[in-house]
């Protein structure tokens, strides 16, 4: 499979002009709410310190804690099954729902099921499943991943929604009022989970000590999906361990405010034991997580809680939108996630970065984002995966910059010969940087001519240029 090419894909979404001003508006509208949030809360930053301790701690103890959530999970009653990969958890899931003659399965949002490809998986086997997450139905309606992790809908549109539902759900298509989209929706979506035989959530968190899981959302969906049909079914990354109950409370407190800068969900479930005449079943999936545990750079990424404050900072993500990605994490996290599950596919995706390290300074679990984009950048590097004219502008550049003479000569002659240049050579399309702004007007002198005519002589510290 060839390699995203992220660039051709954001160039595509940059075109939709409304929708790329609505994405960046909205998002950063996000980060300014969080931002409030932890100038509200003197303590953030000793809750941020908190949460990396503890996921590095479950991490590092991971398979003890695991072992101890199955143990208290299997003597409340729940069916524990470990998938090792994206196959074992679909083939599992669709036995357990053979094995109940289920046909149709809601769920709430849950990115590993995207992550195992599972709907698709289900779909080939005569089994549908409903999407009952307002933005995760309305990106499968459009057939579509999600491209926001809290909201997979957030690049389109009302307008975009509108011809979305009047295409699938027979709504009408001049009507583009959310309320009116919401409740069309709404009113399409209750029956089948009404008549659902099986019901299925993600996990946020997984609490070692009770054998408990822990969900967050908005629209009270999971509790439906896990509610009303006799059959709940709990995908598990097994990164989501956490030690201890009172442990929740660090991250409850984190993760809504981290998100969408709200002091919390409006829902906030703990799912526990089966209901009266139910079956509940809780799959643990490694998929590759085990392997990145390993990785000595690149295991902090497992902290993550799915909060995406990375994305809502960064300014590559706002403009680009997260479906420029081509995979199931998007933005600064997924630069660093995607290429663990398949390197040559996500190669592209560190270079869609400024490095301005952002991203950590707002992960709520202080992972080292940037750092790892870096990290995946030399890899890629040193593997021969970059681009030919990637590799021989850096590989010119490094010459360059690392002969000051040639530098100097370099700086005078462009100094000389850019500003009586053609624009239409200057800002050439095949030059990307250009792509959208042209370059400035040449300064008048060199910092080094403006250095060495004002301060060389007076430098008390005897700094040179050279």
């Amino acid at each position: 499979m060839h390699a995203v090419d992220h660039v051709d894909n954001a160039r595509r979404f940059l075109a939709l002009t409304d929708n790329q001003a609505f994405l960046d508006r909205n998002l950063w509208g996000l980060r300014q709410k969080r931002d409030a949030q932890m100038k509200a809360h003197p303590e953030w930053q000793a809750l941020r310190t908190l949460a990396s301790e503890i996921k590095e701690h479950a991490l590092s103890h991971l398979d003890d804690y695991l072992e101890m959530f199955e143990r208290n999970a299997l003597a409340n009653g729940v069916h524990v099954h470990w998938a090792e990969d994206a196959e074992a958890h679909n083939r599992i899931v669709h036995q357990l729902l053979t094995a109940h003659g289920v046909k149709t399965l809601v769920k709430s949002k849950s990115m590993l099921t995207e992550e195992c490809d599972m709907r698709p998986y289900l779909a080939e086997r005569g089994i549908e499943v409903v999407e009952t997450d307002l933005g995760e139905r309305i990106q499968q309606l459009d057939n579509e991943m999600p491209s926001h992790v809290v909201v997979p809908a957030v690049h389109k549109l009302a307008r975009d929604v509108s011809k979305v539902f009047a295409r699938t759900l027979g709504t009408d298509p001049d009507n583009h009022d959310p309320h009116y989209l919401a409740e069309r929706q709404r009113e399409a979506t209750r029956p089948l989970m009404l008549a659902a035989q099986a019901g299925m959530t993600g996990c946020n968190f997984a609490v070692a000590e009770t054998g408990a899981v822990t969900v967050c959302t908005n629209e009270g969906n999971a509790d439906l999906s896990a509610n009303l049909p006799p059959l709940h079914l709990v995908s598990i990354g097994i990164e989501k361990i956490i030690p201890r109950q009172q442990d929740l409370g660090v991250f409850i407190r984190l993760l809504s405010r981290s998100a969408l800068g709200s002091p919390i969900t409006q829902y906030t479930s703990h799912f526990r034991a089966p209901r009266r005449g139910g079956e509940m079943h809780f799959i643990l999936v490694d998929n590759g997580r085990s392997a990145r545990l390993a990785m000595a750079d690149f295991w902090y990424s497992l902290k993550c809680i799915r909060c995406s404050a990375c994305m809502n900072t960064c300014p590559v993500y706002r403009r680009s939108g997260g479906l420029s990605y081509g995979g199931v994490y998007s933005g600064p996290i997924g630069a660093i996630i995607d290429p663990t599950m398949d390197f040559k596919r996500y190669s592209t995706l560190p270079f869609a970065s400024t490095l301005n390290g952002s991203c950590t300074h707002v992960c709520p679990v202080k992972i080292n984002i940037h750092e790892q984009i870096y990290k995946w950048r030399e890899l890629v590097a040193e593997q021969h995966d970059l681009p030919f004219i990637k590799r021989s502008a850096m590989k010119t550049a490094g010459i360059i910059l690392s002969h000051p003479l040639l530098y100097r000569g370099m700086v005078k002659a462009m100094h000389t010969t850019v500003p009586y240049l053609p624009s239409a050579l200057v800002n050439s399309p095949l030059n990307a940087w250009c792509e959208g702004r042209e370059l400035p007007p040449m300064p008048k002198q060199s910092f080094r001519q403006w250095y060495v005519e004002h301060r060389q002589h007076n430098d008390p510290h005897g700094v040179h240029t050279s």
